[in-house]
């Protein structure tokens, strides 16, 4: 039982972080509209849109008949996100070494603990 407890707090803080992050896609869109790939069309439609499956998926996965799929998208999104993180690291190494350089390079790598993360918060997920 304590376990599930675990997980069900864990999943509210995942709820959380990926809501506060879909929010700031309509707050403070100028920070996701600058590490947009170049050969993506779209750029600000293309945050409106990750804007809201992060809120979506970020309550989604709070409601048990919606979990197993709010799960998949989040990680569908979690991927298809990467390539602006690689553009974020890029972007920041072409001034050259520096702090802003190496967060950018340790950020890339963290989307696995993010996408084990939602994996383990679905699996309980009913069908």
């Amino acid at each position: 039982m304590k376990w599930q407890n675990g997980r069900a707090l864990l999943r509210i803080v995942l709820a959380f972080f990926f809501v506060g992050a879909g929010v700031l896609h309509f707050v403070r869109p100028k920070l996701y509209l600058e590490i947009m790939p170049p050969y993506l069309p779209w750029h600000r439609e293309l945050v409106y849109l990750s804007g809201v499956f992060e809120i979506t998926g970020g309550l989604g996965i709070l409601v048990p008949s919606l979990r197993r799929a709010a799960g998949w998208g989040l990680i569908a999104l979690l991927v298809a996100v990467f390539p602006a993180n690689v553009q974020m690291f890029l972007d920041a190494l072409a001034t050259g070494w520096t702090a802003k350089t190496v967060i950018a390079l340790v950020r890339l790598p963290l989307q696995i603990p993010l996408i084990l993360w939602v994996w383990w918060c679905m699996r309980d997920a009913p069908g």
